[in-house]
């Protein structure tokens, strides 16, 4: 990977530790198509599972991600035309009981999942390269518009694998 994290707001380092691919778009790429492998292995009955009372359920996880990707998107794509304006943060936890999770199936979040992912590759191609260094202040924290790639996908990654890990193999 191509960023140093002493440049990186703490809350995102850890996101931007899971990503093993150097180029952001392979990075995309790969984390889009190895989450869409592990979604498309959920069964029916797991969709509202909880591992813990108070957390997420795997539909209210998998919509929060395809929030945090269209938020994140959103910042590279005014960071990338050089709007100085800073950005506001968001709060998740706000989202994510009205983000209609539950009255949806398993294949219209994979497909909006899919959908938002191609979308933001096609972002991020547009970029020149001068443009992927270009910066903006979100949430109180200046970045680069390539670092926004990578916690794309680095963030992706760590929902992957708490998915897997809390809430798949939990049972």
């Amino acid at each position: 990977m191509l960023i140093n994290l002493e440049n990186v707001p703490p809350f995102l380092k850890n996101y931007l530790k899971q990503v093993e691919e150097s180029d952001h778009l392979q990075a995309l790429r790969v984390s889009g198509h190895r989450m869409l492998e592990l979604v498309y292995t959920i069964k029916e009955e797991q969709q509202d599972y909880r591992y813990a009372e108070g957390k997420w359920s795997i539909r209210e996880l998998l919509c929060h991600m395809i929030d945090a990707e269209r938020i994140f998107a959103y910042r590279a794509l005014r960071f990338a035309r050089q709007d100085k304006t800073p950005l506001p943060g968001w709060e998740e936890n706000d989202y994510a009981p009205v983000a209609n999770a539950h009255h949806r199936s398993m294949k219209q979040i994979a497909d909006e999942m899919r959908h938002v992912r191609l979308a933001t590759i096609d972002l991020f191609e547009s970029f020149t390269p001068d443009m992927l260094h270009y910066r903006g202040t979100a949430n109180g924290h200046d970045m680069s518009v390539m670092t926004i790639g990578f916690v794309i996908s680095g963030h992706e990654t760590h929902h992957r694998k708490i998915l897997t890990e809390r809430y798949l193999h939990a049972k």
